[in-house]
């Protein structure tokens, strides 16, 4: 897989590599913002459980809208507009002080976040042919768990969790980010004032072809009751060990599991990616999300940090399996005029990742922190329902693809 490299567009290399840097910049920060508030100004965990799911929700909605633009408008416009408000939202977080600044703060960061995401993602497939492209979108996955690896433990001896001037400084990252973009888009001409794509599609007319996708309608559906597991090792978790009396220094544990998560998939990412890569896309996230399911419950089952961080290793091979063939998978399904769109629109996947901090909140809240670890065993059996869901969407894909070929070998007999 890594023969590829040399065919990697220099602006590929610039996405992947400042990904690498905004991402250790931003996990210096966030991961600790739920901790900050209910540690330091006193906030329900219930009430920043909701603040999370509001904000996560505008960013769903935002998502679809973003990719849209980015191919009726062109990357160029997206990405730069939104990296840049993203730098100068992380540095307003050290300046707030009340929860209502906070909050919409946490809201206008995460439409930023869904506006380029899904524009970056396209933009790499438009410069990438396909041999490469599985590598391009594993370099970014890599890169983005590189930085995670770091930026937690960073965080941590920074006082993060005490402190918004991590954001400060992660703002200033993220504007830095913005000018090699500006720089190296402006030095290849991509996106000069040019769509991604010579067909251009309206909103509405990219919504019914959506709507009317079958497998990608049922793919996000799947992908929500993943991610209402898995967001608990984002939101809940840290909540959960800060302030449970069974944890000892629970804040200082939870940075260490991250960066156990973090590790774990830049150790075995490619490993298990060139094993299966032969495999559909759909089969590498059917076993991911049996497994990320399962180990969620673990999170609420042991106490004991040993124990804790085979659950991360478990739950982190499950994620990779799930995640780095994500972008392959939509790739694949969607229309050369759409990809944008598409990778736009997954953003509805992650209704998930927006209730399950809600749920995770208010679960605590109900049982306690003490006995919070019930909440886990509870949000498992719930994602475990995308098991059988992505089986189906597997045989469906599967499908798809046999008649694909089969129309392709007719016109080809024809012609």
């Amino acid at each position: 897989m890594f023969k590829n490299l040399s065919a990697v567009h220099p602006v590929a290399w610039n996405i992947v590599i400042g990904t690498l840097f905004v991402r250790f910049a931003s996990t210096v920060s966030m991961p600790f913002l739920a901790i900050y508030l209910t540690s330091v100004k006193h906030i329900s965990p219930a009430m920043v459980g909701i603040m999370l799911t509001v904000s996560s929700f505008l960013g769903v909605f935002f998502s679809f809208i973003g990719g849209s633009l980015s191919d009726r408008i062109g990357r160029k416009t997206i990405l730069l507009s939104s990296i840049f408000l993203w730098s100068i939202t992380l540095v307003g977080f050290g300046l707030g002080n009340s929860f209502a600044w906070f909050f919409v703060l946490n809201s206008i960061l995460n439409i930023c976040s869904s506006f380029f995401e899904p524009s970056s993602r396209a933009l790499l497939s438009d410069l990438t042919d396909e041999k490469s492209k599985l590598l391009v979108f594993n370099l970014r996955y890599a890169a983005i768990n590189v930085g995670v690896a770091v930026g937690p433990l960073v965080g941590l001896y920074l006082g993060s969790s005490k402190s918004t001037l991590p954001f400060v400084l992660s703002g200033i990252v993220y504007f830095f980010y913005g000018l090699t973009l500006l720089f190296m888009l402006s030095k290849y001409k991509i996106g000069e004032g040019k769509p991604a794509s010579t067909t251009k599609v309206s909103m509405k007319a990219s919504f019914s072809i959506l709507r009317k996708d079958i497998i990608f309608a049922l793919t996000i559906l799947t992908i929500c009751f993943y991610g209402l597991g898995y967001s608990q090792s984002f939101s809940t978790m840290s909540q959960y060990f800060a302030n449970a009396p069974q944890f000892h220094n629970g804040v200082k544990l939870y940075a260490y599991l991250t960066t156990i998560n973090a590790v774990t998939v830049v150790i075995l990412q490619f490993p298990i990616v060139s094993r299966m890569k032969n495999f559909s896309p759909t089969v590498s996230m059917m076993i991911g999300n049996v497994i990320v399911s399962l180990a969620v419950a673990g999170f609420g089952l042991f106490t004991n940090f040993y124990l804790l961080a085979i659950v991360m290793i478990v739950l982190t091979v499950g994620e990779i399996f799930a995640f780095t063939f994500t972008d392959v998978f939509v790739d694949q399904l969607a229309p050369e005029e759409l990809k944008g769109t598409y990778f736009g629109a997954m953003g509805f996947s992650k209704l998930g990742f927006v209730f399950g901090p809600a749920l995770g909140g208010s679960l605590l809240a109900y049982f306690g922190y003490e006995h919070g670890g019930r909440g886990f065993v509870i949000i498992s059996a719930i994602a475990f329902i995308s098991f059988p869901m992505m089986f189906f969407v597997n045989r469906l894909f599967q499908k798809r693809k046999e008649v694909k070929v089969e129309s392709d070998t007719k016109l080809t007999v024809n012609s």
